[in-house]
Protein backbone atom coordinates (compact mmCIF):
# COMPACT_ATOMS: atom_id res chain seq x y z
CA UNK A 1 0.00 0.00 0.00
CA UNK A 2 1.55 3.25 -1.13
CA UNK A 3 0.38 6.84 -1.51
CA UNK A 4 2.25 9.08 -3.96
CA UNK A 5 1.69 12.84 -3.72
CA UNK A 6 3.22 15.36 -6.13
CA UNK A 7 1.16 18.55 -6.18
CA UNK A 8 1.38 22.32 -6.57
CA UNK A 9 -1.22 24.78 -5.35
CA UNK A 10 -1.40 28.53 -4.83
CA UNK A 11 -3.36 30.49 -2.23
CA UNK A 12 -2.82 34.20 -2.80
CA UNK A 13 0.86 34.74 -2.03
CA UNK A 14 1.32 31.21 -0.64
CA UNK A 15 2.83 28.60 -2.97
CA UNK A 16 2.59 24.92 -2.08
CA UNK A 17 4.94 22.49 -3.82
CA UNK A 18 4.96 19.09 -2.17
CA UNK A 19 6.17 15.66 -3.26
CA UNK A 20 6.43 12.61 -1.01
CA UNK A 21 5.49 8.95 -0.72
CA UNK A 22 3.67 7.34 2.21
CA UNK A 23 3.86 3.59 2.64
CA UNK A 24 2.70 1.18 5.36
CA UNK A 25 2.61 2.39 8.94
CA UNK A 26 2.31 6.05 9.95
CA UNK A 27 3.70 8.84 7.78
CA UNK A 28 3.70 12.14 9.65
CA UNK A 29 3.46 15.55 8.00
CA UNK A 30 5.11 17.94 10.44
CA UNK A 31 5.31 21.69 10.25
CA UNK A 32 4.41 24.86 12.04
CA UNK A 33 1.05 26.58 11.51
CA UNK A 34 0.78 27.79 7.92
CA UNK A 35 3.23 25.25 6.53
CA UNK A 36 0.57 23.71 4.25
CA UNK A 37 -0.14 20.46 6.11
CA UNK A 38 -3.96 20.65 6.04
CA UNK A 39 -3.94 21.68 2.38
CA UNK A 40 -1.98 18.53 1.56
CA UNK A 41 -4.20 16.17 3.53
CA UNK A 42 -7.34 17.77 2.07
CA UNK A 43 -5.93 17.25 -1.43
CA UNK A 44 -5.33 13.58 -0.60
CA UNK A 45 -8.86 13.26 0.79
CA UNK A 46 -10.43 14.84 -2.27
CA UNK A 47 -11.70 17.89 -0.37
CA UNK A 48 -9.43 20.24 -2.33
CA UNK A 49 -8.40 20.17 -5.99
CA UNK A 50 -4.75 21.19 -6.47
CA UNK A 51 -3.77 23.47 -9.33
CA UNK A 52 -1.30 20.95 -10.72
CA UNK A 53 0.19 17.52 -10.09
CA UNK A 54 -1.06 14.07 -9.26
CA UNK A 55 -2.09 11.87 -6.37
CA UNK A 56 -2.00 8.08 -6.62
CA UNK A 57 -2.86 5.29 -4.20
CA UNK A 58 -1.43 1.91 -5.16
CA UNK A 59 -2.27 1.53 -8.86
CA UNK A 60 -5.20 3.97 -8.84
CA UNK A 61 -4.95 7.60 -9.93
CA UNK A 62 -6.94 9.82 -7.58
CA UNK A 63 -5.99 13.13 -9.17
CA UNK A 64 -4.09 14.08 -12.31
CA UNK A 65 -4.13 17.64 -13.61
CA UNK A 66 -2.87 16.61 -17.05
CA UNK A 67 -5.83 14.30 -17.70
CA UNK A 68 -8.41 16.16 -15.65
CA UNK A 69 -9.07 13.14 -13.46
CA UNK A 70 -10.27 14.01 -9.95
CA UNK A 71 -11.91 11.16 -8.06
CA UNK A 72 -14.63 12.39 -5.66
CA UNK A 73 -13.89 12.15 -1.96
CA UNK A 74 -16.52 9.47 -1.33
CA UNK A 75 -14.98 7.24 -4.02
CA UNK A 76 -11.47 7.36 -2.53
CA UNK A 77 -12.47 5.24 0.49
CA UNK A 78 -10.25 7.08 2.94
CA UNK A 79 -11.13 7.61 6.59
CA UNK A 80 -10.70 11.17 7.91
CA UNK A 81 -10.31 12.11 11.59
CA UNK A 82 -10.54 15.86 12.11
CA UNK A 83 -9.17 17.97 14.94
CA UNK A 84 -12.64 18.54 16.42
CA UNK A 85 -14.01 14.93 16.18
CA UNK A 86 -17.26 16.00 14.43
CA UNK A 87 -19.48 13.38 16.04
CA UNK A 88 -23.22 13.34 15.40
CA UNK A 89 -24.65 14.96 18.56
CA UNK A 90 -28.08 13.25 18.30
CA UNK A 91 -26.55 9.74 18.18
CA UNK A 92 -25.05 7.68 21.00
CA UNK A 93 -21.44 6.52 20.89
CA UNK A 94 -22.59 3.11 19.61
CA UNK A 95 -24.71 4.74 16.90
CA UNK A 96 -21.82 6.97 15.84
CA UNK A 97 -19.65 3.87 15.48
CA UNK A 98 -22.38 2.02 13.60
CA UNK A 99 -22.61 4.92 11.18
CA UNK A 100 -18.99 4.32 10.23
CA UNK A 101 -19.72 0.71 9.30
CA UNK A 102 -23.01 1.48 7.57
CA UNK A 103 -21.77 2.24 4.08
CA UNK A 104 -18.67 0.09 3.76
CA UNK A 105 -18.61 -2.62 1.12
CA UNK A 106 -15.56 -4.40 2.49
CA UNK A 107 -15.36 -7.30 4.90
CA UNK A 108 -14.75 -5.90 8.40
CA UNK A 109 -11.23 -6.15 9.82
CA UNK A 110 -12.72 -5.97 13.29
CA UNK A 111 -16.24 -5.88 14.70
CA UNK A 112 -17.70 -2.89 16.49
CA UNK A 113 -17.07 -4.57 19.85
CA UNK A 114 -13.47 -5.41 18.95
CA UNK A 115 -12.88 -1.83 17.83
CA UNK A 116 -14.48 -0.51 21.03
CA UNK A 117 -12.20 -2.78 23.07
CA UNK A 118 -9.11 -1.56 21.22
CA UNK A 119 -10.01 2.08 21.86
CA UNK A 120 -11.34 1.66 25.41
CA UNK A 121 -14.91 2.62 24.48
CA UNK A 122 -16.92 -0.30 25.85
CA UNK A 123 -18.06 1.67 28.91
CA UNK A 124 -19.12 4.65 26.77
CA UNK A 125 -21.32 3.05 24.11
CA UNK A 126 -24.66 4.24 25.55
CA UNK A 127 -23.50 7.82 26.20
CA UNK A 128 -24.16 10.96 24.16
CA UNK A 129 -21.22 12.88 22.63
CA UNK A 130 -21.86 15.96 24.80
CA UNK A 131 -21.08 13.90 27.92
CA UNK A 132 -17.63 12.85 26.69
CA UNK A 133 -14.23 14.40 27.31
CA UNK A 134 -12.16 15.65 24.38
CA UNK A 135 -10.01 12.54 24.37
CA UNK A 136 -13.05 10.26 24.48
CA UNK A 137 -14.62 12.09 21.54
CA UNK A 138 -11.45 11.65 19.50
CA UNK A 139 -11.38 7.92 20.24
CA UNK A 140 -14.99 7.63 19.05
CA UNK A 141 -14.16 9.57 15.88
CA UNK A 142 -11.20 7.26 15.31
CA UNK A 143 -13.36 4.17 15.85
CA UNK A 144 -16.00 5.47 13.43
CA UNK A 145 -13.33 6.04 10.78
CA UNK A 146 -11.83 2.57 11.30
CA UNK A 147 -15.22 0.85 11.04
CA UNK A 148 -15.72 2.36 7.59
CA UNK A 149 -12.91 -0.01 6.48
CA UNK A 150 -10.83 2.74 4.83
CA UNK A 151 -7.94 2.00 2.53
CA UNK A 152 -6.01 4.72 4.33
CA UNK A 153 -6.60 6.80 7.45
CA UNK A 154 -6.07 10.56 7.34
CA UNK A 155 -5.65 12.31 10.70
CA UNK A 156 -5.42 16.12 10.76
CA UNK A 157 -4.12 17.40 14.13
CA UNK A 158 -6.32 14.90 16.03
CA UNK A 159 -4.79 15.78 19.43
CA UNK A 160 -4.30 19.54 18.97
CA UNK A 161 -7.40 20.48 21.00
CA UNK A 162 -6.48 18.25 23.96
CA UNK A 163 -4.54 19.27 27.05
CA UNK A 164 -1.37 17.43 28.10
CA UNK A 165 -2.96 14.70 30.28
CA UNK A 166 -5.70 13.95 27.73
CA UNK A 167 -3.10 13.73 24.97
CA UNK A 168 -1.07 11.26 27.03
CA UNK A 169 -4.25 9.21 27.55
CA UNK A 170 -4.93 8.77 23.84
CA UNK A 171 -1.37 8.30 22.52
CA UNK A 172 -1.21 4.66 23.73
CA UNK A 173 -4.36 3.88 21.73
CA UNK A 174 -2.74 5.30 18.60
CA UNK A 175 0.38 3.22 19.30
CA UNK A 176 -1.80 0.11 19.54
CA UNK A 177 -3.47 1.08 16.28
CA UNK A 178 -0.07 1.35 14.60
CA UNK A 179 1.19 -1.97 15.95
CA UNK A 180 -1.95 -4.09 16.23
CA UNK A 181 -5.09 -5.28 14.50
CA UNK A 182 -5.53 -2.55 11.88
CA UNK A 183 -2.67 -2.53 9.39
CA UNK A 184 -3.92 0.30 7.18
CA UNK A 185 -1.49 3.12 6.33
CA UNK A 186 -1.98 6.41 8.16
CA UNK A 187 -1.18 9.96 7.05
CA UNK A 188 -0.84 11.90 10.31
CA UNK A 189 -0.70 15.70 10.39
CA UNK A 190 0.81 17.39 13.45
CA UNK A 191 2.81 20.37 14.65
CA UNK A 192 3.75 18.58 17.90
CA UNK A 193 7.16 16.91 17.92
CA UNK A 194 6.27 14.64 20.86
CA UNK A 195 3.36 13.09 18.95
CA UNK A 196 5.43 12.53 15.83
CA UNK A 197 8.29 10.97 17.78
CA UNK A 198 5.94 8.56 19.56
CA UNK A 199 3.92 7.49 16.53
CA UNK A 200 5.53 7.97 13.13
CA UNK A 201 7.44 5.50 10.99
CA UNK A 202 8.23 8.06 8.31
CA UNK A 203 8.52 11.84 8.65
CA UNK A 204 7.96 14.62 6.12
CA UNK A 205 9.00 18.10 7.30
CA UNK A 206 7.14 21.02 5.70
CA UNK A 207 8.09 24.68 5.87
CA UNK A 208 6.45 27.50 3.91
CA UNK A 209 4.73 25.05 1.57
CA UNK A 210 7.90 23.13 0.72
CA UNK A 211 9.25 19.72 1.74
CA UNK A 212 12.50 20.46 3.56
CA UNK A 213 13.33 16.92 4.69
CA UNK A 214 11.77 13.46 4.55
CA UNK A 215 12.68 9.87 5.32
CA UNK A 216 12.49 7.26 8.08
CA UNK A 217 11.67 8.90 11.41
CA UNK A 218 14.86 7.78 13.16
CA UNK A 219 17.01 9.24 10.37
CA UNK A 220 15.24 12.59 10.09
CA UNK A 221 15.04 13.17 13.85
CA UNK A 222 18.77 12.49 14.21
CA UNK A 223 19.76 14.76 11.32
CA UNK A 224 21.44 17.98 12.54
CA UNK A 225 20.08 19.85 9.53
CA UNK A 226 16.54 19.20 10.79
CA UNK A 227 17.10 21.06 14.08
CA UNK A 228 15.86 24.47 12.80
CA UNK A 229 12.78 22.79 11.30
CA UNK A 230 11.87 20.94 14.49
CA UNK A 231 12.91 23.79 16.81
CA UNK A 232 16.12 23.91 18.82
CA UNK A 233 14.32 23.08 22.07
CA UNK A 234 12.29 20.24 20.54
CA UNK A 235 14.93 18.57 18.37
CA UNK A 236 16.24 15.24 19.53
CA UNK A 237 16.88 11.71 18.36
CA UNK A 238 14.38 8.87 18.77
CA UNK A 239 15.68 5.55 20.09
CA UNK A 240 14.20 2.09 20.49
CA UNK A 241 15.16 0.20 23.63
CA UNK A 242 14.30 -3.08 25.32
CA UNK A 243 12.84 -2.90 28.82
CA UNK A 244 15.08 -5.08 31.01
CA UNK A 245 13.91 -4.42 34.56
CA UNK A 246 11.82 -2.19 36.83
CA UNK A 247 13.44 -1.30 40.18
CA UNK A 248 11.61 -0.54 43.41
CA UNK A 249 12.86 3.06 43.37
CA UNK A 250 10.91 3.84 40.18
CA UNK A 251 13.80 3.58 37.74
CA UNK A 252 13.71 1.15 34.83
CA UNK A 253 16.65 -0.33 32.94
CA UNK A 254 16.47 0.01 29.16
CA UNK A 255 18.93 -1.76 26.87
CA UNK A 256 20.37 0.00 23.83
CA UNK A 257 22.91 -1.40 21.38
CA UNK A 258 25.84 0.34 23.13
CA UNK A 259 24.74 0.20 26.76
CA UNK A 260 21.92 0.69 29.25
CA UNK A 261 19.86 3.66 30.34
CA UNK A 262 18.21 4.07 33.76
CA UNK A 263 15.02 6.10 33.36
CA UNK A 264 11.88 6.87 35.37
CA UNK A 265 8.32 6.76 34.05
CA UNK A 266 8.59 3.61 31.93
CA UNK A 267 5.22 1.84 31.93
CA UNK A 268 5.93 -0.94 29.43
CA UNK A 269 6.38 -4.57 30.50
CA UNK A 270 9.78 -6.19 30.88
CA UNK A 271 10.84 -7.67 27.55
CA UNK A 272 8.92 -5.16 25.44
CA UNK A 273 10.41 -2.54 23.14
CA UNK A 274 9.75 1.16 23.67
CA UNK A 275 10.59 4.36 21.87
CA UNK A 276 12.10 7.29 23.67
CA UNK A 277 13.02 10.78 22.53
CA UNK A 278 16.23 12.24 23.92
CA UNK A 279 16.36 15.99 23.39
CA UNK A 280 19.57 17.29 21.84
CA UNK A 281 19.83 19.98 24.52
CA UNK A 282 19.89 17.27 27.23
CA UNK A 283 22.92 15.40 25.87
CA UNK A 284 26.27 16.38 27.39
CA UNK A 285 29.54 15.40 25.70
CA UNK A 286 32.74 14.41 27.49
CA UNK A 287 36.11 13.62 25.96
CA UNK A 288 36.79 10.99 28.63
CA UNK A 289 34.47 8.65 30.49
CA UNK A 290 33.53 10.67 33.60
CA UNK A 291 33.57 9.33 37.16
CA UNK A 292 31.64 10.49 40.20
CA UNK A 293 28.58 11.80 38.35
CA UNK A 294 25.02 11.60 39.66
CA UNK A 295 23.97 10.36 36.22
CA UNK A 296 24.73 6.73 35.36
CA UNK A 297 23.57 7.14 31.77
CA UNK A 298 26.92 7.32 29.98
CA UNK A 299 27.18 5.97 26.44
CA UNK A 300 30.25 5.65 24.18
CA UNK A 301 29.63 7.60 20.97
CA UNK A 302 31.32 8.54 17.72
CA UNK A 303 30.81 11.95 16.12
CA UNK A 304 29.29 11.55 12.66
CA UNK A 305 28.82 15.21 11.84
CA UNK A 306 29.35 18.68 13.32
CA UNK A 307 26.69 21.05 12.00
CA UNK A 308 27.23 24.74 12.90
CA UNK A 309 24.05 26.70 13.55
CA UNK A 310 23.19 30.27 12.57
CA UNK A 311 23.79 31.43 16.16
CA UNK A 312 26.28 30.46 18.86
CA UNK A 313 25.34 26.78 18.84
CA UNK A 314 26.11 23.64 16.88
CA UNK A 315 24.29 20.34 16.41
CA UNK A 316 26.36 17.17 16.72
CA UNK A 317 25.24 13.91 15.10
CA UNK A 318 26.37 10.89 17.10
CA UNK A 319 26.47 7.12 16.66
CA UNK A 320 26.17 4.88 19.70
CA UNK A 321 26.39 1.29 18.55
CA UNK A 322 23.62 0.99 15.97
CA UNK A 323 21.67 3.86 17.56
CA UNK A 324 21.88 7.55 16.70
CA UNK A 325 21.86 10.51 19.08
CA UNK A 326 21.86 14.25 18.64
CA UNK A 327 23.60 16.78 20.88
CA UNK A 328 23.41 20.57 20.87
CA UNK A 329 26.44 22.39 22.23
CA UNK A 330 27.95 25.84 21.89
CA UNK A 331 30.31 26.72 19.08
CA UNK A 332 32.86 27.55 21.80
CA UNK A 333 32.62 23.96 23.10
CA UNK A 334 33.21 22.63 19.60
CA UNK A 335 36.37 24.71 19.35
CA UNK A 336 37.72 24.10 22.85
CA UNK A 337 37.01 20.34 22.79
CA UNK A 338 38.16 20.10 19.16
CA UNK A 339 35.07 18.13 18.24
CA UNK A 340 35.28 16.70 14.74
CA UNK A 341 33.86 13.98 12.53
CA UNK A 342 35.10 10.50 13.42
CA UNK A 343 36.05 11.46 16.99
CA UNK A 344 35.16 9.08 19.84
CA UNK A 345 33.83 10.48 23.12
CA UNK A 346 31.03 9.93 25.64
CA UNK A 347 27.43 11.13 25.83
CA UNK A 348 25.83 11.77 29.23
CA UNK A 349 22.04 11.74 29.58
CA UNK A 350 20.44 12.85 32.82
CA UNK A 351 17.61 10.45 33.69
CA UNK A 352 15.09 13.11 34.69
CA UNK A 353 15.44 15.01 31.40
CA UNK A 354 13.69 12.23 29.45
CA UNK A 355 10.06 13.04 30.16
CA UNK A 356 7.70 10.09 30.73
CA UNK A 357 5.52 11.48 27.95
CA UNK A 358 8.44 11.02 25.55
CA UNK A 359 8.57 7.29 26.25
CA UNK A 360 6.26 5.06 24.21
CA UNK A 361 4.15 2.51 26.02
Amino acid sequence: MSLIVDIQHRFGDFDLTVAFEAGPGITALFGRSGAGKTTVVNAVAGLLTPDQGRVRFDDQTLFDSTTGQDLPADKRHFGYVFQDARLFPHLTVRQNLEFGAKYTQNAPVASLDETADLLGLQGLLARAPNTLSGGEKQRVALGRALLSQPRMLLMDEPLASLDGPRKQDILPFLEQLRDGLFTIPILYVSHAVDEVARLADRLVLLQDGQVRAQGPLFDVMADPAAVPLLGVREAGAVLEAEVCAHADDGLSTLRLSAGNLELPGVQAAVGSTVRLRVLAQDVILSLDRPDGLSSVNILPVKIDQVHPGDGPGAAIALSSGTDRLLARVTARAVKEMRLHQGMHCFAIIKATTVAPGSIGR
